[in-house]
C-alpha cells in the first residue's frame, strides 16, 4: 500500500516550497512505533514515498528527483531501531545532537553527529540512531533509488520484530504493517515478515570505527573540502560533500566519493552574495541549514528561511541571493553523480 500524497505531477512553484513548520509528520511510519524508547519519532516524506510502512504517510511532493528526500525529528532520548536499506541513505543534521550506532544490535561502533555534519550510510548495514541532545531534534535525509525508480526498502535487525509484536504491530512482507491492537488481523493475501536468518546476518557490512569516520563529513570538516561550481562567484562557495570529481562542474570529489546516484553539496552564501539566474539540467533541492536564502524564478519570488525546502524545475531560470547581513548555508542536492554546470542566461 503506498502513503497518501497531497500533490500532482505538474506542480506550480508555490507547491515546490515546502516550510518547515508545514511539514506533516507521522508518527506510526515504521513498525517500531509503539515500542518504548522508539514511539516519539515523528517522520517526515518530503519528496517521494522514500519507505514508510504506513499508508497515512503523507508524501508532500511525487514528482520523481531520480531521489527521495526525508526527515525526522525526535525528542530528547528517542531512538530510532537499527536497520538497513540496499540503497544509499544519507542524513545530515539539521538541530540537536544525534548518536549513530551500527551493526546488528547497534555495538559496533557509534558516532556522536551535531548540526551541520553529514553521514553517508553504507548500503547492508544496520544502523541506528538517537537524539541525546537536550531539545527536540532534526535530521533531513536522502535516500537513493533503485533502478526502477523505488527507494531501498527497510530491512529491520531481528530484534525489532519481537518488540514490535509485543506492542501490536505486526509487518508483512509486502511492507503492510497491521495493527493488531486495533483489531486488525492479517489478511488471507498477507504473511508475516520473517527476521533475517543467521546465514543472512552474516552478510550484512561490518565497519569499524575508522571506516565510519570515512562516511562522516562533519560541519568543521567542509573548510577543508573540495570548493568548485558556483564558486567562481563573489561571496559563494560551493562545497562537495558527496559526489566523484566532477570536471563538468569543476569540482573535485566530496569526502564520500563513491557512487550514490545523487550529489550532495554545501553552498555558502556571504551577504550579500547573488547568484545570477541560471539554468540546470538535473533535478535540484536546496534545504536552509542557517540564515535565509531569496529565490527568483519565472513565477514567483520568495524567501526561504531554516529548515524550508526548495526544488527547482528542470530547465527553469533560477536566482539564488542571500540579502541578510548573515551568511547562508544550504544544502543541495542534484540528481546523478556527474551534474552538468550551472547554464547562466
Amino acid at each position: 500500500m503506498q502513503p497518501q500524497v497531497n500533490s500532482t505531477p505538474d506542480l506550480p512553484i508555490r507547491e515546490r516550497v515546502l516550510r518547515y513548520a508545514e511539514m506533516e509528520p507521522c508518527k506510526t511510519a515504521f513498525i517500531d512505533a509503539r515500542t518504548p524508547g522508539s514511539d516519539k519519532k515523528e517522520n517526515f516524506c518530503l519528496i517521494g514515498a522514500g519507505v514508510a510502512e504506513n499508508p497515512d504517510q503523507v508524501v508532500h511532493i511525487t514528482i520523481p528527483h531520480g531521489f527521495d528526500i526525508g526527515g525526522a525529528r525526535q525528542p530528547k532520548g528517542c531512538k530510532n531501531s537499527h536497520h538497513s536499506h540496499n540503497t544509499e541513505e544519507v542524513f545530515v543534521v539539521h538541530k540537536g545532537e544525534w548518536l549513530f550506532t551500527w551493526g546488528e544490535n547497534g555495538t559496533d561502533g557509534q558516532q556522536v553527529l551535531r548540526a551541520g555534519d553529514t553521514i553517508s550510510l553504507p548500503m547492508h548495514l544496520f544502523r541506528g540512531f538517537e537524539n541525546v541532545g537536550s531539545d527536540d531534534g532534526m535530521l533531513f535525509s536522502v535516500l537513493g533509488q533503485n533502478a526502477d525508480g523505488t527507494a531501498g526498502h527497510v530491512i529491520w535487525a531481528p530484534y525489532v520484530f519481537s518488540a514490535a509484536k509485543e506492542h501490536g504491530l505486526i509487518l508483512l512482507e509486502d511492507g503492510r504493517l497491521i495493527d493488531t491492537a486495533a483489531g486488525q488481523t492479517i489478511p488471507e493475501d498477507g504473511e508475516e515478515a520473517k527476521p533475517s536468518s543467521t546465514e543472512e546476518l552474516a552478510t550484512f557490512k561490518r565497519l569499524s570505527v575508522e571506516e565510519m569516520g570515512q562516511c562522516v563529513m562533519t560541519s568543521a570538516e567542509l573548510q577543508s573540502g573540495h570548493c568548485g561550481g558556483l564558486s567562481s562567484l563573489p561571496g559563494v562557495t560551493e562545497i562537495a560533500v558527496i559526489g566523484q570529481d566532477n570536471p563538468a562542474e569543476g569540482i573535485g570529489a566530496g569526502k564520500m566519493a563513491w557512487p550514490h546516484r545523487f550529489c550532495v553539496r554545501r553552498l555558502l552564501l556571504e551577504a550579500q552574495a547573488d547568484i545570477p539566474f541560471h539554468t540546470r539540467a538535473e533535478e535540484e533541492v536546496l534545504i536552509v541549514q542557517s540564515g535565509e536564502l531569496q529565490v527568483s524564478t519565472p513565477e514567483s519570488d520568495f524567501t526561504l528561511g531554516k529548515g524550508d525546502l526548495f526544488t527547482c524545475p528542470v530547465g527553469m531560470q533560477r536566482r539564488y541571493w542571500n540579502s541578510a547581513q548573515q551568511p547562508a548555508d544550504v544544502i543541495v542536492v542534484r540528481r546523478g553523480d556527474y551534474p552538468e554546470a550551472a547554464r547562466f542566461v
